[in-house]
């Protein structure tokens, strides 16, 4: 079974994730597209950073009656911070009948050489990656395992901005799933 792996902080998970996820499951070679809510990037400032657990919730809230789309609290269990070669290596042994494939925006390629390991990732996984706005990647310059998915809508909308929104008590609503909207609203999360 070939998996695509969708990690992120999710915090908040928000239309744009889905839309992107959805995408990639229904229109490439994957199965099924895992949320990997990750703990900690160790590239990110945690500063604004929800509990994992609300965060995880919030992804299986959205993603719960789609069965292409999983969530995986894989991360939690691993050292921090999290790095992915770390968790590739525990899903290649917990799940050894599945592929697993890396998603990641075209933003984050010219991250990839600043992450652990990052030759070993590079030469024996796939990434699919997805366009984002403002983002020229030159396909002829892609190592042979970066497929470039050129049919993925265009999604400007960020976490950050919603965290934004939700703090100046503006409307996020139609930027998140209802299920994850109504969460929020709930538990008053990001209003501090």
């Amino acid at each position: 079974m070939k998996t695509g792996l969708f990690f992120g902080s999710f915090n908040p998970i928000h239309v744009g994730h889905l839309i992107i996820a959805n995408h990639l499951a229904q229109f490439t070679d994957l199965d099924q597209v895992w949320f990997v809510v990750t703990p900690q990037n160790p590239l990110k400032d945690k500063k604004d950073l929800l509990n994992q657990n609300l965060r995880l919730e919030m992804v299986q809230i959205a993603t719960e009656y789609d069965p292409k789309l999983k969530t995986s609290n894989i991360e939690f269990q691993l050292p921090k911070p999290s790095y992915t070669i770390n968790t590739l290596l525990h899903l290649e042994e917990k799940y050894p009948d599945r592929t697993w494939v890396l998603i990641m925006g075209a933003d984050t390629v010219e991250t990839l050489p600043k992450w652990k390991n990052y030759e070993t990732l590079i030469n024996n996984y796939e990434i699919y990656v997805y366009p984002r706005p403002y983002y020229e990647i030159d396909e002829s310059s892609l190592h042979s395992n970066i497929k470039l998915i050129k049919d993925v809508p265009l999604m400007e909308i960020s976490a950050s901005y919603i965290r934004k929104l939700i703090k100046e008590r503006k409307n996020s609503r139609y930027l998140l799933p209802e299920s994850v909207y109504k969460y929020i609203d709930k538990w008053g999360l990001y209003m501090k």
